[in-house]
């Protein structure tokens, strides 16, 4: 089975272009086509009918919300869209002192009748912090050891020999790690990162840079393709 993921911070539904227009972000995630997407900066208001979040269950996925904090009345955060079914859910607090609020949906999804763990997240901007929360996400995966298991979110990290993504690549692999931010006028960082174990089945990862993507956010999606297969 071929299993496409994706991860995209929204940036709140504003575009580069200054525009606020949530539509647009929901457009792109169509063009993804995919079967699991992790959202970054998603701004919902539950129980209102243009909320996002609202629309992108009408679309056909299964939609979990994992709010961090509140912004002028609203719920910001990260969210986990699924086209597969839902086993359990668990909302991980990644905050740090001070610093902005932070956490991770660690998500059971049922895929032939498999059970997948996909940890969906949003790290700091400062390198103690990502250090921090790496440390936490990988605390987790040692002390409940699964595969098949993912890992994709904005990861912040900047420092392409940081140890943060050395301790990820550690612990699955090196995946392909395309730029994606800022979406214009050309990329140049790779912020956004997907990791999956057994890493043999990570087909690729690419960038989806189509035209409505460079204006929709300031970061462009990234696309996986897994080879999903039971292990016999």
């Amino acid at each position: 089975m071929l299993l496409r993921m994706a991860s995209y911070n929204i940036h709140g539904g504003i575009g580069t272009d200054g525009q606020h227009a949530p539509e647009r972000i929901r457009q792109v995630v169509a063009e993804l086509n995919a079967d699991v997407i992790a959202l970054q900066e998603v701004e919902s208001a539950p129980g209102r009918d243009d909320d996002l979040l609202v629309q992108l269950d009408r679309d056909g996925y299964r939609v979990i919300a994992g709010p961090t904090h509140k912004r002028r009345g609203v719920h910001y955060g990260n969210a986990l869209l699924t086209r597969t079914g839902v086993r359990a859910v668990r909302r991980l607090d990644l905050s740090l002192f001070d610093r902005e609020p932070r956490g991770a949906l660690a998500v059971d999804l049922e895929v032939q009748d498999a059970t997948l763990l996909v940890i969906a997240t949003h790290l700091g901007l400062r390198p103690l912090e990502r250090r921090f929360q790496i440390r936490r996400l990988l605390k987790l995966l040692t002390a409940e050891p699964r595969e098949p298991v993912a890992l994709l979110g904005d990861f912040n990290e900047w420092f392409v020999w940081g140890r943060p993504l050395r301790w990820l690549h550690g612990h699955f692999g090196r995946p392909p790690a395309p730029r994606s931010f800022p979406s214009k006028p050309f990329p140049v960082f790779a912020l956004d990162r997907i990791w999956f174990s057994p890493r043999q089945q990570l087909r690729n990862v690419v960038v989806h840079g189509t035209p409505l993507a460079r204006i929709a956010s300031d970061h462009l999606p990234i696309v996986a393709e897994v080879e999903f297969v039971l292990a016999v």
